[in-house]
Parts: structure tokens; C-alpha cells; sequence
């Protein structure tokens, strides 16, 4: 098991800050989801911890060891890169053999882990295959599996199971969390995906712009972000942030000092009766309903369970949950939740 630490990393390419000032912990056994979205700096943040780029300031360390000039192949972390790097001219099985052989393992020892793998990610009916005869999502996971037959100090993981259809990519990512739970090893996990994120986490960070905006639990950085930025990139639909002149209206509590925003959840915006707003949609989705509703200029989105009956054009009145309201300054900065 492993730790892996960065104490205020920089990397530049060019003119362009990759990773600016970023300093966070992962701890021992952890999934930690690096969250953001493209060309925030979050797969150069796995390339900085395999040792493929060098930080131009700051330190890594694995396990409480600097290891900024320490060879990738003497830092022992298994990565999944999102381009998958399989070898082509290989069988499925030869792809995920292959760091074993290289490592002399005995074959018995390769054969049981290969089986192992190959049954916890359903690929044992196509490793005779070569990757130009698979699928993306088959040579995701093979790509995956050649990873977790390894016995690494962490593994990481580029956008693994982006290619995979909805259904198997949420059965992958429960797969996924299963197996690092048994591996006992800390899982480093990029994604741009919210709901991905948040599903596997123990620990995630909010990327933008090189910097990290916020690091928490999946359900902490959801109930209490810090910023309109980090409630904006959390939630499906996103949370409404509106206007303070429109806390009266839907009965939010005053703010403090400052405020100029206030951001409720779909979830909690309630419907009632009344003329202060209008519904302009109705999006049944099955097990929910998202409700689309207008207010002056102003768009809102309510969400509940099952399918009420709602029609567009009816006029209504809104209100929030009890202390379910959030406060943020004129710079998009949480000050405050509601009582």
C-alpha cells in the first residue's frame, strides 16, 4: 500500500501551466478521483505520479519517499493510459501476461492471476484475440485487466472505461470498485464524468485551469461546495444559482453580508401553488421527472420522483427544503449554507 502526497507541484509546457501550485494527499487504500473537465490537468497529474513528466517545482512523494527523480519503472505504480497502449501485433492474453513475464513470474502464478482477472472483468471468451479484432470496450478492459494482474503500490487509471455503452460502464465502475476493495492498493482515477465520480470515490478533487478547487467527499463537495464552479460541475441537473432579488420569492433565508447569489439543488426546489413562475418543460425520465421553469428571465430546474403530471405553460409557485440553501459572494465563493 501507498500514499502519494504533492506538496505544491508545478509543471509548464511551454507557456501553458499544466498543474499550478497543486498540493493534495491521497491516502493508503484510497479510490481518489481526479475531476475536471478536459485539459485541466488531471492526466498530468497520473503522468507526474508514474514519473513519464517531471514537475518543474514542488515534490512528490510515494509513501513518504521524493521520488521527482526516481525512475518510472523503479516506482511501482500500474497505469491505465486512456489510449489504452495495448501491443498489437499480441494476443488479449499475451497484452495482460506481459508485465508478468517480463517479471519472470512462474506460469502457475500467471495462469491463477490471469484467470482471476479475467473472470472479474468478463473477458476470458476473447483473449485469443488480437486488439484489432475487439471492440473499444473489450480492449478497455483488457487494458485494465493487464493492469490489476500486476501487484503494484497503486494503480491508475486515465479515463478507463470511457469507451464501454452506459450500461456496461456502470457495471465496469462497480467492478471496479469491488476489486480495489479486495486489493487492499490505493486506485488514482481520472474522470470527466460526475456521476462516475462520485459513484466510486472514497476522496475526490474539483480540477480547473491547472489549480484544484475543491478536495472532499463525494457527498461532502455535493452539499457544500465551495464555490459556484464546484456546485455547477456536480449534479445532473445542475444546482440553480440565482439572484439574490429572488430569495424572497421562493422563501430562502436572508444571507450574510455579501451575498449576491444564492444556489439551490433541482432536488430541493419545490413546486407549489402560485403565479411567480411558469413550467416551459417536462422531461419524464422513468423512476424521475426534471422539470424545466422559467421566472422573469431566469431558468430553474426542479427535479422529483416518479412521474407527476405537469404541463407546460401552467403557471406556478416555487420554495425551497428547509436549510438547503446555499450563499455565495459576487466572486462565486460559498459563505454560507442555510440554517
Amino acid at each position: 500500500m501507498a500514499s502519494i502526497t504533492f506538496e505544491n507541484v508545478t509543471k509548464r509546457f511551454g507557456d501553458t501551466v499544466a498543474v499550478d501550485d497543486v498540493s493534495f494527499e491521497i491516502r493508503d487504500n484510497a479510490f481518489f478521483c481526479l475531476f475536471g473537465p478536459p485539459l485541466s490537468g488531471k492526466s498530468t497529474i497520473l503522468k507526474l505520479i508514474l514519473g513519464l513528466e517531471q514537475p518543474d517545482e514542488g515534490e512528490i512523494l510515494i509513501d513518504g519517499r521524493p521520488v521527482s527523480h526516481v525512475n518510472p519503472a523503479r516506482r511501482n505504480v500500474a497505469m491505465v493510459f486512456q489510449n489504452l497502449a495495448l501491443f498489437p501485433h499480441m494476443t488479449a492474453l499475451d497484452n495482460v501476461c506481459f508485465p508478468l513475464v517480463e517479471r519472470r513470474i512462474a506460469k502457475e502464478e500467471i495462469d491463477a492471476k490471469v484467470c482471476d482477472v479475467s473472470e472479474k472483468l468478463h473477458i476470458g471468451h476473447i483473449l485469443h484475440k488480437t486488439p484489432a479484432q475487439l471492440s473499444g470496450g473489450e480492449r478497455q478492459r483488457v487494458a485494465i485487466a493487464r493492469a490489476l494482474v500486476r501487484d503494484p503500490v497503486a494503480y491508475l487509471m486515465d479515463d478507463p472505461i470511457s469507451a464501454l455503452d452506459a450500461r456496461l460502464r456502470e457495471q465496469t465502475r462497480v467492478e471496479l470498485r469491488r476489486i480495489q476493495q479486495e486489493l487492499g492498493k490505493t486506485l488514482v482515477y481520472v474522470t470527466h464524468d460526475q456521476e462516475e465520480a462520485m459513484s466510486v470515490a472514497d476522496m475526490m478533487a474539483v480540477f480547473k485551469d491547472g489549480k484544484i478547487c475543491q478536495t472532499g467527499t463525494p457527498d461532502t463537495l455535493y452539499q457544500r461546495p465551495n464555490s459556484t464552479y464546484v456546485a455547477g460541475m456536480l449534479g445532473a441537473p445542475a444546482m440553480n444559482v440565482l439572484p439574490m432579488n429572488m430569495a424572497d420569492m421562493l422563501g430562502a433565508l436572508a444571507g450574510p453580508n455579501g451575498s449576491k447569489h444564492f444556489g439551490v439543488r433541482p432536488e430541493n426546489l419545490r413546486i407549489t401553488k402560485g403565479s411567480d413562475a411558469m413550467i416551459s418543460e417536462v422531461e419524464p425520465l422513468g423512476g424521475s421527472t426534471t422539470v424545466h421553469i422559467t421566472a422573469g428571465d431566469v431558468a430553474l430546474t426542479s427535479t422529483m420522483l416518479g412521474q407527476p403530471q405537469f404541463e407546460a405553460g401552467t403557471q406556478i409557485g416555487l420554495a425551497v427544503n428547509s436549510g438547503q440553501t446555499l450563499f455565495f459572494d459576487g466572486a462565486g465563493n460559498t459563505l454560507a449554507a442555510a440554517q
